[in-house]
């Protein structure tokens, strides 16, 4: 009975394994070839298995997309919400995280931004992509209860968050701080 449950664990680790190397490899496709360049095909040989396999994890490319937009996703609003609960000021490590996109963290915002403009489009990636909107008007709620404000700072923050991915160059928290937090100024 015990050899059962440890059979079934371990075959559970290995297909939560296999999705997440199946959903790392379609963020390789997106970075790469953008969302357009996903497919079961491009994503089964980027991560060297089997094309039944990715449809086996995942049916649908609209399943397969919204995986990797979530992982992505995921992973920023919770910096975002690590932030808002130890940070001391959490609109300048906020700032830090945005600026980050020209840096380290500029592949991943790629490819955030590449899935977020296709959920445009395809409606079961809305939810996902709605999510690190609502994480950022969460940060500014901390600092003001005026809703215009509120919407306005998401907004900069998509801009600035595009804005620096266009000019490839080095992003300045200071700068993008100054610009964030005249968005919180009381209507």
């Amino acid at each position: 009975m015990g050899d059962e449950g440890t059979t079934t664990d371990g075959r559970r680790v290995r297909g939560q394994r296999r999705r997440a190397q199946i959903i790392e490899a379609t963020l390789t496709v997106v970075r790469r070839d953008g969302a357009a360049g996903v497919t079961h095909r491009a994503v089964a040989k980027e991560a060297g298995i089997t094309t039944s396999l990715t449809t086996y994890y995942f049916a649908t490319l609209d399943d397969l997309l919204v995986a990797a937009l979530t992982e992505v996703a995921d992973t920023y609003t919770d910096h975002i919400r690590r932030i808002m609960d130890t940070s001391d000021d959490p609109v300048r490590d906020f700032a830090a995280l945005v600026a980050a996109s020209a840096g380290e963290g500029r592949e991943r915002a790629l490819a955030e931004r590449e899935l977020s403009t296709l959920a445009a489009r395809r409606p079961a990636l809305r939810p996902v992509a709605r999510r690190w909107r609502e994480r950022v008007a969460d940060l500014a709620r901390l600092r003001t209860s005026d809703p215009r404000a509120v919407e306005v700072f998401v907004a900069i923050a998509e801009g600035l968050c595009a804005a620096i991915l266009l000019d490839e160059g080095r992003a300045d928290p200071e700068h993008v701080r100054a610009v964030l937090e005249r968005a919180l100024v009381e209507r």
